[in-house]
C-alpha cells in the first residue's frame, strides 16, 4: 500500500511517500517560501523521485491544522484535491500530534507548540503510548501562561516541540523550571511520514467534500464580522 503524506500546517513544509511501510522518501524544509507555490510541485517531486505515478497512491495522510491559516489551508486543499480526482481515502491529521511525535520516546507529557501571536500558542499535550501518542490535553489556542500554568499542575517533566518554542523559552522556564525540558533543534521540523503513521491507525478515512481544516480559532475576518453585528444590537 502506498501512502502521500502532506505537511503544511505552519512554516515548514514535509512531503513524505511510504510503501508496505517502507519510508521511500520524506523531504521537509523550514525555509519560509510560499506554500501555495511549493507544495504541489513538492508533491510532483517526490512522486518522481519515488518512481511511482499519482494513480498509484492508495491513501492520503494531510496535517489538518492549527497553525497557519494559509498554510493549513492549502496543504487540506491539495489533499482534498487528489483524493478526488484519484478516487483514494483522505486521513486528516491533527498538526501538533503530529509534530509531538518526533519526541515519542521521552519518558512523560509532550507539549507541541506553534505560536499564535499576541503571546498565544496552538499547543497540545500528549503521551506516547506504544507506536501512538494519546492526548492529555486536548488540542487548543490559548494564552501561553494559561497553557504553562495546566501543566505545572501535572507535575510531570514535560518535553517541548517545535520550532516556535524558542519563543516561549524564557516564559517556560520561568514558570516550570526543572520540569520543563526543550527538544533539540532536529525534532523541531514536522515530518509528513508521522502524519502518515498517525492516519494509519484512524479508523475511517475523512468524507472528502466535507472535511474543513481544524483552526481551532476563528478567523480575524470572522471575528470582525462578529464584532460588527453585535454592534447593531
Amino acid at each position: 500500500m502506498i501512502w502521500l503524506g502532506i505537511d503544511t500546517a505552519n512554516s515548514p513544509l514535509s512531503v513524505a511517500i511510504v510503501k508496505d511501510d517502507v519510508l521511500l522518501i520524506e523531504e521537509s524544509s523550514m525555509m519560509k517560501i510560499n506554500h501555495s507555490l511549493r507544495a504541489m510541485p513538492a508533491v510532483e517531486e517526490a512522486c518522481r523521485k519515488a518512481d511511482i505515478t499519482p494513480s498509484e497512491i492508495d491513501a492520503i495522510a494531510v496535517s489538518e491544522g492549527p497553525g497557519s491559516y494559509t498554510g493549513v489551508r492549502i496543504g487540506v486543499t491539495i489533499a482534498k484535491t487528489l483524493a478526488w480526482t484519484l478516487d483514494k481515502p483522505l486521513y486528516g491529521v491533527s498538526s501538533l500530534k503530529a509534530l509531538a511525535f518526533n519526541g515519542q520516546l521521552f519518558n512523560g507529557l509532550i507539549c507541541s507548540v506553534i505560536d499564535a501571536r499576541r503571546s498565544n500558542v496552538y499547543a497540545g499535550v500528549y503521551r506516547a503510548k506504544g507506536t501512538d501518542l494519546v492526548s492529555v490535553l486536548e488540542d487548543q489556542h490559548c494564552p501561553v501562561a494559561q497553557l504553562l500554568e495546566k501543566l505545572k499542575e501535572c507535575k510531570e517533566a514535560v518535553l517541548f516541540v517545535g520550532e516556535d518554542v524558542k519563543l516561549y523559552e524564557s516564559i517556560i522556564r520561568e514558570h516550570l523550571g526543572k520540569q520543563a525540558y526543550i527538544a533539540p533543534f532536529a525534532l523541531n521540523v514536522p515530518r509528513a511520514s508521522s502524519a502518515i503513521l498517525l492516519a494509519q491507525s484512524a479508523n475511517q478515512p475523512e468524507i472528502v467534500h466535507t472535511f474543513t481544516p481544524q483552526y481551532k480559532r476563528i478567523t480575524e475576518a470572522e471575528a470582525n464580522l462578529m464584532k460588527k453585528g453585535s454592534s447593531y444590537e
